[in-house]
Order: structure tokens, then C-alpha cells, then sequence
């Protein structure tokens, strides 16, 4: 399933998400520039490569956080950057700009830890927004786990439109994700993609919402309800999901 877009509108306008997804952006062109001007070795220099964080993690710090705005190619970057678009905004507009800032790093840096747990001998760079988007991604579903995404389904060669709720829609990336990384830690199959970093990501951003919504409450929302179709007679009402004690407390 390809995610195009929710119905959850914003209160606010989600400028960082619109930052990310810019620097993200700027940084793919800096990449593509910077190869065909002969600098091959940018991924290498700028990714987060295991092996070489463990034997100077202070000098190799700064490689989390630049691996996040670095992508293999116009999929990956594109992939990425749809999830972004489509979920990060109201990820934002829930806990707020600045939480939104620390979260999205935050789950970036965690999810970089995580990979690095499973292989901590890799020498291969690790880049992508992958591992944030992840915690992007739990954060959604945690906060509106019934909000309504229209996907797209290509099935052979026809493309079906669905509407679905988010925690399917999530469910099904996650799945997806937990096989892939299992398989990968068997050497099952093995195409170069930090699975752990994924799952690491979405974990982390299961625990740092929770964080993010102290001292907020939740945002009210028109849920999915199945395919019926929605009575003619009164209006769909908005439902508010509320911790029974208001706000979010750890």
C-alpha cells in the first residue's frame, strides 16, 4: 500500500515539516552535484557506519544526524518523503513545532542506535530519513490510530484506490519491515537496507510521543468507519480520543 494522503487537517501549518522536506530535498541535489563532480565518496564520508562510530563515537557523532538528510537514490528519497508529506504534519501539529524538531532527530538518532546494535562490524554507510520517518510513522498511529488514508494499491497492472485506517495502514509497513529484518538477520535475503533501523525508529517514536504529549491534549478527528456509507440524515460526528487523565503523563 502507497499512502497519498489523509483526511486529518492541521490547526496549524506544519513549517518544520516543510523544512525537513526541504533540506532532505536540498541535500539529495547537493549529493547528486557533488558525484558528478567527481566526490564518490560523500555517502561514505557523511553516512553512519557502525564499525567506524565504535572506534571514535565522539568524532563520528555528527554522522547520525547528516546520514539522516542523505538517500541512495530518487526512490528512496521519494518513498521517504511521501511518508513525510503525508503523516509528519500532524505529528507536528499535535505536539507542537519545536517538540516536533527534538522528535524527529530524536527518533533519527535512536533508530541509527538501533541498526547499530544489530551490526555493530558493518562498514557499509547508512543514509535515509528512514529511521525518523519510522518514528514519524508510530507517533501517527499512536495519536490517530482510526484517521482515514487513501492508498493506492497496484495490483499486476491496475492501480486501485483504497481508503483504509491508519493503523492498517501503518501495520502493514510494520509487518513488512519486522519480516524484511528478520530475514536480513538470518542472511535470507540481504539488499543493503538497515531493517533495524526501521523498527528501531518505530519503537523509539512509540516511547518519545509520549513525551512530546505531556501537558498536551489529544486533537479531535473524524474516524474511519468501514465502507458504509455515512448517514444522510445528521452529519458524521467528530470523536475526541483523550487519555482518561487529559493529557499524556509519564
Amino acid at each position: 500500500m502507497i499512502p497519498l494522503r489523509d483526511r486529518l487537517p492541521t490547526r496549524t501549518t506544519p513549517v518544520v515539516n516543510y523544512v525537513l522536506v526541504g533540506i532532505n530535498a536540498l541535500a539529495f541535489l547537493w549529493q547528486v552535484a557533488s558525484e558528478q563532480a567527481g566526490y564518490t565518496q560523500l555517502s561514505f564520508d557523511w553516512g553512519f557506519v557502525p564499525a567506524r562510530f565504535l572506534e571514535n563515537p565522539v568524532g563520528q557523532l555528527v554522522t547520525i544526524f547528516t546520514a539522516m538528510f542523505l538517500h541512495g537514490g530518487l526512490l528512496h528519497i521519494g518513498g521517504n518523503m511521501l511518508f513525510l508529506w503525508v503523516f509528519g504534519d500532524n505529528v507536528e501539529d499535535a505536539i507542537g513545532h519545536g517538540r516536533y524538531i527534538a522528535f524527529y532527530l530524536g527518533g533519527g538518532f535512536l533508530a541509527a542506535l538501533a541498526q547499530l546494535v544489530v551490526d555493530p562490524s558493518s562498514t557499509v554507510p547508512m543514509v535515509g530519513a528512514s529511521g525518523a520517518i519510522a518514528a514519524v510513522l508510530a507517533a501517527y498511529v499512536s495519536l490517530f490510530p482510526r484517521a482515514r488514508v487513501l492508498v493506492l494499491v497496484p495490483v499486476l497492472v491496475v492501480f486501485l484506490f483504497f481508503e483504509f485506517p491508519a493503523w492498517l495502514v501503518v501495520l502493514e509497513w510494520f509487518v513488512l519491515n519486522l519480516f524484511q529484518g528478520v530475514g536480513a538477520l538470518v542472511g535470507a535475503q540481504d539488499g543493503g537496507v538497515a531493517w533495524f533501523a526501521h523498527i528501531g525508529g518505530f519503537l523509539a517514536g512509540l516511547l518519545l510521543v509520549r513525551v512530546g504529549m505531556i501537558g498536551r491534549h489529544r486533537i479531535a478527528y473524524e474516524p474511519w468507519r468501514g465502507w458504509r456509507p455515512p448517514a444522510k440524515s445528521r452529519r458524521t460526528p467528530r470523536v475526541v480520543y483523550r487519555h482518561p487523565r487529559g493529557p499524556w503523563q509519564n
